[in-house]
């Protein structure tokens, strides 16, 4: 998801650049981004998907720990158990619930 956000965010901004109408489309456009990330219908949306990724990549990693076993290094362990330990709190790194 990370790459298609990036991906349109580079259209929009070649779009801008490449414009005549320059700073008032850029404007406008901003506007517009703005009113729809504050739509609280998205707000909930991008919640809910977020919660839904944590959930599935936690019962993927049970899956696949439990066939692997001991075989996982402490590394990526540790560091699992760091992101399901941040994700238990009240908020992620966004600044967002985990509801």
């Amino acid at each position: 998801m990370r790459y298609k956000l990036t991906f349109v965010a580079g259209l929009a901004l070649g779009y801008v650049i490449g414009t005549r109408a320059g700073r008032e489309r850029y404007e406008q456009m901003r506007k517009s981004a703005r009113q729809i990330a504050q739509n609280p219908a998205v707000r909930n949306t991008v919640e809910s998907a977020a919660q839904s990724g944590r959930d599935i990549a936690g019962k993927a990693f049970a899956a696949v720990s439990d066939k692997v076993g001991d075989r996982v290094p402490d590394s990526v362990a540790d560091r699992v158990r760091s992101l399901r330990e941040k994700s238990q709190g009240g908020d992620d790194d966004w600044g967002t619930s985990n509801t």
